[in-house]
């Protein structure tokens, strides 16, 4: 009778023992369920950001360039260096071209001086299609088969440059600026089309900027900058030069 006297009290009945039994292996299994499932999102989750890492595009690089990016054209022992940084769509780069191209030809065939020829790409607004960028992953393209046509390259470049505010030269006019300037490997015309080498060409640009230069054309001999005043006259590097050797 003592044990019947409080119903609350003392062992419960055997069917509400079989309720509270159901119901911790529910919340067993629940918790279970829980962690395997945060165990496999996470899994999950880990492993899609390991993919996204190792799926990322790294720069592609070419051969025959310098560790800067930029193109070295000439004797690997000249004495003098002439540096040249320049954007495929900059009309100052393209004046340059007409008054100094020549001029850094010169003394690359002589072997008075190498040229390092930096092609950076920040004008892609300047045209309605990319030709900045375009063009200075072409300046790859050419230069990864080889250096010894890359001055005629580049001079035919300036001279088809495209006005600012329109449609660059197209794809296939790039290949056939490069095969006319002796670059016929078919790898550079699927180069050029693929952009290869545009991942590249933007971080090469950013090292440039990082260095200070913050307009184009931007010279320097023997890492000296030559001043603006010194650019703008015909032949007026050639001085500049020899007075460096």
């Amino acid at each position: 009778m003592t044990v019947n006297a409080y119903p609350g009290a003392g062992t419960p009945p055997q069917r509400n023992d079989r309720k509270l039994l159901i119901q911790v292996l529910v919340a067993v299994a629940l918790v279970t369920v829980i962690a395997v499932v945060g165990a496999v999102l996470v899994l999950r989750k880990t492993a899609t950001a390991d993919d996204t890492v190792a799926g990322q595009a790294l720069p592609v690089t070419p051969r025959n360039v310098a560790a800067d990016g930029s193109v070295r054209v000439g004797d690997s022992d000249a004495k003098v260096t002439v540096r040249l940084v320049a954007d495929l769509q900059c009309p100052a780069c393209q004046a340059f071209e007409k008054l100094n191209g020549a001029v850094l030809e010169d003394v690359v065939a002589k072997g008075e001086a190498a040229v390092e020829y930096s092609i950076i790409t920040f004008l892609d607004r300047a045209s309605t299609d990319q030709y900045s960028s375009r063009a200075g992953n072409a300046s790859y393209c050419v230069a990864n088969t080889g250096t010894e046509n890359y001055q005629k390259w580049l001079k035919a470049m300036f001279e088809q440059q495209p006005h600012e505010g329109g449609a660059g030269l197209p794809d296939s006019t790039l290949i056939d600026i490069a095969e006319r300037a002796g670059y016929t490997d078919p790898a550079v015309a699927q180069c050029i089309t693929e952009r290869t080498y545009d991942n590249y060409l933007r971080g090469k640009t950013q090292e440039v900027f990082a260095t200070g230069v913050n307009s184009t054309p931007t010279v320097l001999v023997n890492g000296t900058k030559v001043p603006n005043s010194q650019l703008g006259t015909q032949n007026g590097l050639a001085a500049v030069i020899a007075a460096a050797r």
